[in-house]
């Protein structure tokens, strides 16, 4: 059996590229320090949120999140032809309206709201996909939200397991949005369970799910702004998308501070 070529990436030369690679790398870290405005106000590390859920909803979260995000497509693509795109305050308002909501009922109120969420996240980052002159019914834009949703969340310490995914493509041949579904909602329901854990103390849940709602919202923006201007950026140099996220990677690690590199 022959084994397959090792992909040979092109050199970027071009100083304006790189200049803009550069500023993706910074909204991309900038991104990551949301996760820290969580903490603070919650004031506890991620590690032991998942551990505060009950376990009928440990139990019920990765199939919660997999029915989530099958009908988030419909739902966000539905809402884009009913509601035109209004900016990321409108979605970010509306995430800060939902999660005040899940917060008041409890660990209940947070599994009902969850599918909401998911589907307010998604339509972000289809607007954001038509922002950057990209199709946000095609297949291709739609893989990208997943693999935006396989980050692992402002709320645990970053992996960049989306940007793995963005620089292998994901061997893309093949690949649906259902198979990519089954792949990512185990990871993004470890992020929507910390979110959950942190909004769902009935006393001040409202004001703390309001704000973690926010926060999440931003966090995906910023990262979908990274995704669809490294694509957009493919489209108009012609450059493998693989070639500049690589790119990418090395101009993150030149960029991040001393104390959270060593993290």
């Amino acid at each position: 059996m022959t084994e397959p070529k090792p992909l040979v990436l092109p050199p970027i030369t071009d100083p304006a590229l790189h200049a803009q690679i550069d500023r993706l790398a910074l909204r991309y870290l900038e991104a990551g320090g949301l996760g820290m405005q969580i903490m603070s106000r919650i004031g506890n590390g991620a590690e032991g949120l998942i551990e505060r859920l009950p376990g009928f909803v440990r139990s019920r979260l990765d199939s919660v999140t997999r029915a989530a995000l099958t009908r988030a497509f419909g739902a966000a693509s539905q809402s884009r032809k009913v509601v035109r795109d209004r900016g990321d305050w409108f979605n970010r308002m509306a995430s800060t309206v939902s999660g005040a909501a899940g917060g008041v009922g409890g660990f209940a109120g947070a599994l009902v709201e969850l599918p909401f969420t998911v589907t307010l996240l998604l339509r972000a980052m289809l607007d954001i996909a038509a922002e950057h002159g990209l199709d946000p019914e095609s297949e291709e834009v739609r893989l990208e939200c997943l693999r935006i949703f396989a980050a692992a969340g402002p709320m645990a310490d970053d992996d960049q397991t989306d940007l793995g995914m963005l620089a292998a493509r994901l061997s893309v041949t093949g690949q649906t949005v259902q198979s990519m579904v089954s792949k990512v909602a185990p990871r993004l329901s470890v992020s929507l369970g910390q979110k959950m854990a942190a909004q769902a103390a009935p006393v001040f849940g409202a004001v703390v799910g309001a704000s973690i709602n926010y926060t999440f919202a931003r966090y995906y923006q910023e990262l979908a702004r990274v995704h669809f201007g490294v694509m957009r950026l493919s489209h108009q140099t012609g450059i493998p998308q693989e070639a500049l996220a690589e790119a990418l990677r090395l101009s993150i690690q030149r960029q991040t501070p001393p104390d959270r590199s060593s993290r």
